[in-house]
C-alpha cells in the first residue's frame, strides 16, 4: 500500500511557482505565437498569456498576504483584469479555479493543491461557450486526468505537476490530429503548448530550478488607452478613484491592508455602516473589484490626474448611452469618433487590450450605459470577463472586425434606447459584407494551393479566400468576391503600410474594374493589413 504524502505548500512555495510561470512565458512565448497556423500576423497567443501572467505575478510582489489561499485569491482577481485576448481569458479562469480551491487556507497538501488546479482547468472548459477539440482545451483535460490519477495516490506535489504536463503534453501531440489547419501546417495548437509552458514553469519554480530570465515587470509597454501616444504621464498612480461601499462587511482595518498595495495616498473613511475610501491607483478597475466583495458600491468617481497635470479642462455632460469602440489607426478612430464613439481603446489585431482596459473605461466614463464593440474576435471574450464584471451596466455587439464595428456605429442613435439600439446595431453588423488584405507570414497550404511568405492574402470570414503577388490585384479580386447585384458603394479604408498615391491608383484600378458600384476610399491607418474593404 503507498505511503500517505504529508507534504504541504504554503505561501512562499506558491509565490515561487507563479514567478516560476511568468519566466516560463518570457522564455517562449515567441515560440507560443509561432505556431499560429492562421497566415495572417495574428501570432499572439504566446503574448497574450505572458501578458497576463505578468499581470498575476506583479501582483504577489507587493501583496503582504502569507497565506496560500489569499494569495491565490489576489493572483486570480489580477489575471482576470489583466486578461488579454482569448488565451489570457482562459488562463485567468485557471487562476478563479485555483482560488477556489484553496479557498480560506493557509497552506494546503499536496493533493489539495493538485485538487484546486484541476478546478482551474474545470473553470477554464466552462469560460468557452462553444469548446472547440484540437484546442486549448483538449490539452486542459488531459492535464485534468493526469492529475486527477497523481492527485489519487497522494503523491508530492512536483510528481503531481509532473504526471499532468506529460498527459498534457500526450494530448498536445494529438491537436493535430483533431484540427486539419494544425495538420497542414505541421505544428500543435499554440494554446494548449502555452498551458504546458504554464505548468511547467510551476513545477520550475516550486523546485527552484528555473533557468529562464528574471522576472521584470518594467519591460512591457501598457498599451496608451486615451492617451495619445507619446502623452503617457508621469504619474505612477495616474487615477484619483473615490467611491462609498454601504453597507460594508469588512472592518477599517482589513479594508487597509488589502488596498494598501493597490496605490497611494490612501484615505478611509468609516462612519455608520459604510466606508468612504479614497485612493490614487493605476488601476482602478482593480480596487472596484476587490470594493465588490465587501457590499454594494455608491457614488464612484474617477478622475484623472494626468489630463489636470496637462492643465486639460473637459466638460462632460451625462448621457444614457455611449459607445465604446476598439480600434488602431489614427484614420479608422478618427471616423469612428465622428461616427459618435465616446470613447476608443487602443486594440486590435496583435494588440489585445486586457479586461482591466474595459472596466476602467466604463468607470471612468459618465454615460449610464455602454455599448462596447470589440472589433476582433480575440478581443471578445475579454470584453465578456468585462462584462460579468460590470453587470448590466455594459453591453456587447460581438463584431469581429472593423468595418463591422463601423457599421453599428452608423445605426447606432444616441435618443434611442438601449434595446433598440442593441437590435439596430446588430442588424447592421449582420447586413455587411466585409474583407481585408494582409501579407502572408509564412509559407502554407490553403484548399490544396501553396501560398508563399510575403504573398498577399485577402481574408473574408475569417478564411483566405485569394492571394497574388500584387497588392491591388489581390484587393480587386478579393472585392470581386463581395460585390454583387445590390452592391452601390464600396468603401476601401487603406492601412499605415500604403502610401496614398499608391492607394489612389489601386482604387481607381478597382473603379474601372467595377464600374457599376462607388469606389470611396479613406486613409485608415491600421496596423497589419494594407486593406479593409466593406460593401453596402
Amino acid at each position: 500500500m503507498m505511503e500517505s504524502c504529508n507534504e504541504m505548500i504554503d505561501g512562499q512555495d506558491f509565490r515561487r511557482m507563479i514567478d516560476g510561470a511568468y519566466r516560463a512565458f518570457i522564455r517562449e512565448y515567441e515560440y507560443i505565437n509561432s505556431l499560429n497556423v492562421f497566415p495572417v500576423p495574428d501570432g499572439d497567443t504566446g503574448t497574450n498569456m505572458m501578458l497576463t501572467m505578468q499581470t498575476a505575478a506583479r501582483t504577489l510582489v507587493s501583496a503582504p498576504d502569507t497565506g496560500i489561499g489569499p494569495l491565490s485569491k489576489r493572483v486570480a482577481d489580477s489575471a482576470i483584469m489583466g486578461a488579454r485576448g482569448n488565451s489570457g481569458v482562459i488562463l485567468s479562469q485557471i487562476f478563479r479555479g485555483i482560488a477556489r480551491g484553496l479557498a480560506g487556507k493557509q497552506e494546503a497538501t499536496s493533493s489539495e493543491i493538485g485538487k484546486a488546479f484541476q478546478y482551474g482547468i474545470l473553470y477554464a472548459y466552462r469560460a468557452v461557450a462553444r469548446p472547440v477539440e484540437g484546442t486549448i482545451l483538449t490539452v486542459a483535460k488531459g492535464i485534468a486526468k493526469g492529475a486527477h490519477h497523481a492527485v489519487r495516490d497522494n503523491k508530492p506535489l512536483v510528481d503531481i505537476l509532473s504526471e499532468a504536463i506529460a498527459a498534457g503534453r500526450e494530448e498536445l501531440k494529438r491537436t493535430p490530429e483533431l484540427l486539419p489547419a494544425l495538420k497542414s501546417a505541421g505544428v500543435v495548437d499554440a494554446g494548449g503548448q502555452g498551458l504546458i509552458a504554464f505548468l511547467s514553469g510551476c513545477a520550475e519554480g516550486l523546485s527552484g530550478e528555473c533557468f529562464s530570465p528574471e522576472s521584470n515587470f518594467e519591460s512591457t509597454v501598457v498599451p496608451s488607452g486615451y492617451l495619445p501616444e507619446g502623452e503617457q504621464p508621469s504619474i505612477t498612480h495616474p487615477y484619483c478613484t473615490e467611491f462609498i461601499i454601504q453597507p460594508c462587511s469588512i472592518t477599517l482595518e482589513d479594508a487597509k491592508k488589502l488596498l494598501i498595495p493597490c496605490g497611494e495616498s490612501l484615505v478611509m473613511a468609516p462612519g455608520g455602516d459604510f466606508l468612504k475610501v479614497h485612493i490614487h491607483s493605476a488601476h482602478p478597475g482593480l480596487v472596484l473589484e476587490q470594493a465588490l466583495t465587501w457590499g454594494t458600491i455608491h457614488n464612484i468617481k474617477i478622475d484623472n490626474m494626468a489630463d489636470q497635470h496637462r492643465h486639460q479642462v473637459i466638460t462632460h455632460q451625462a448621457k444614457k448611452l455611449e459607445v465604446i469602440s476598439v480600434a488602431s489607426g489614427d484614420g479608422i478612430k478618427k471616423i469612428m469618433e465622428e461616427l459618435g464613439a465616446a470613447a476608443i481603446i487602443d486594440g486590435g489585431q496583435t494588440m489585445n487590450p486586457p479586461v482591466e482596459q474595459f472596466v476602467a473605461a466604463v468607470h471612468r466614463g459618465h454615460a449610464e450605459r455602454y455599448i462596447l464593440l470589440p472589433n476582433n474576435k480575440n478581443i471578445i471574450l475579454a470584453v465578456a470577463q468585462a462584462k460579468k464584471l460590470l453587470g448590466d451596466r455594459l453591453e456587447m455587439i460581438a463584431t469581429t472586425n472593423i468595418p463591422q464595428g463601423l457599421a453599428a456605429l452608423t445605426a447606432f442613435q444616441e435618443e434611442a434606447s438601449l434595446e433598440d439600439n442593441l437590435a439596430r446595431m446588430q442588424e447592421a453588423v449582420n447586413l455587411v459584407r466585409s474583407g481585408s488584405i494582409t501579407q502572408a507570414v509564412r509559407d502554407s497550404l490553403i484548399d490544396a494551393e501553396m501560398v508563399k511568405a510575403g504573398s498577399y492574402i485577402g481574408v473574408l470570414a475569417g478564411k483566405v479566400v485569394n492571394h497574388a503577388l500584387t497588392l491591388g490585384t489581390a484587393l480587386i479580386d478579393l472585392t470581386k468576391k463581395l460585390v454583387d447585384a445590390e452592391a452601390s458603394v464600396v468603401s476601401v479604408y487603406y492601412g499605415e503600410e500604403v502610401l496614398l498615391p499608391e492607394a489612389q491608383q489601386i482604387a481607381h484600378d478597382l473603379a474601372e474594374t467595377l464600374p457599376d458600384v462607388e469606389i470611396e476610399l479613406y486613409a485608415g491607418g491600421q496596423a497589419n493589413y494594407h486593406f479593409f474593404v466593406s460593401v453596402e
